[in-house]
């Protein structure tokens, strides 16, 4: 169905709205050969709060963005390939209910869809289109990815050294590679990771010094960054208000 849709006009029509909907900032998006699969409206984590984000799922990659005007417009266009995708269910847990992780070597975070059954439809989607992907390219399905972030809300105290206490002062900060909630003393190191950033980006003491004597393998300690098997939900970097970038 997919390669008979590639090139057909209809398809061709729904990729421009598409388009137009994000404006001259969103980068174009009809190419030879994709079809646009799927769209809705789906909970992403953010580091904050969970927030509502338009996604479009096509045959190779991911798109999503802020919701400016319902179905209009959209803004903060990301695009995501989804032969580096890899998608894990997630527990149902208070008020945050049918949801997956979304991972990849570069981001990874949590969304929610609205009903069991949306959620099973979208997770068979990107799993067929990321198994097609895989299968013509011949490529090894990517088993790196970037941590997922402890959302501010759950750590009151630093998440390392058990001491500092969170306050306007003393200020929340991110560990890139394991994704915990430190403060500043904790985290005054930088270290390259290539999949993240260009350049050096900040990591914890714990994570430095594994990384610093060529351990590369995760550095979460007592925490799976699996939230199938954690007690609360964390997320990954936040694409809400450029938080990308911050601490």
């Amino acid at each position: 169905m997919v390669d008979r849709l590639a090139n057909s006009e209809a398809n061709a029509r729904r990729i421009n709205v598409v388009e137009s909907c994000f404006g001259t900032a969103g980068q174009p998006l009809a190419i030879e050969g994709r079809v646009l699969i799927g769209e809705g409206v789906l909970t992403k984590l953010c580091r904050k709060k969970p927030k509502a984000r338009q996604f479009f799922l096509f045959n190779d990659i991911l798109v999503y963005g802020n919701i400016v005007i319902q179905k209009k417009k959209y803004n903060k266009q990301h695009i995501i390939p989804l032969e580096n995708v890899t998608i894990d269910s997630i527990q149902d847990e208070g008020e945050l209910r049918n949801g997956w992780l979304i991972k990849t070597p570069t981001k990874s975070f949590a969304v929610y869809a609205a009903t069991a059954t949306e959620k099973s439809e979208w997770m068979n989607h990107i799993n067929k289109c990321v198994y097609d992907l895989i299968s013509k390219s011949g490529k090894t399905p990517s088993n790196e990815h970037a941590a997922v972030w402890i959302p501010d809300s759950e750590a009151h105290t630093c998440m390392r050294c058990k001491k500092v206490k969170f306050t306007p002062v003393n200020r929340r900060h991110h560990c890139r590679k394991c994704g915990f909630v430190v403060c500043g003393p904790c985290s005054e190191k930088k270290f390259l990771l290539p999949n993240q950033s260009s350049k050096a980006v900040r990591v914890c003491d714990f994570c430095y010094d594994h990384l610093s004597n060529g351990d590369l393998l995760p550095c979460q300690s007592g925490r799976s960054d699996s939230l199938s098997s954690s007690p609360k939900m964390a997320n990954h970097m936040s694409d809400d208000d450029d938080e990308d970038s911050s601490d």
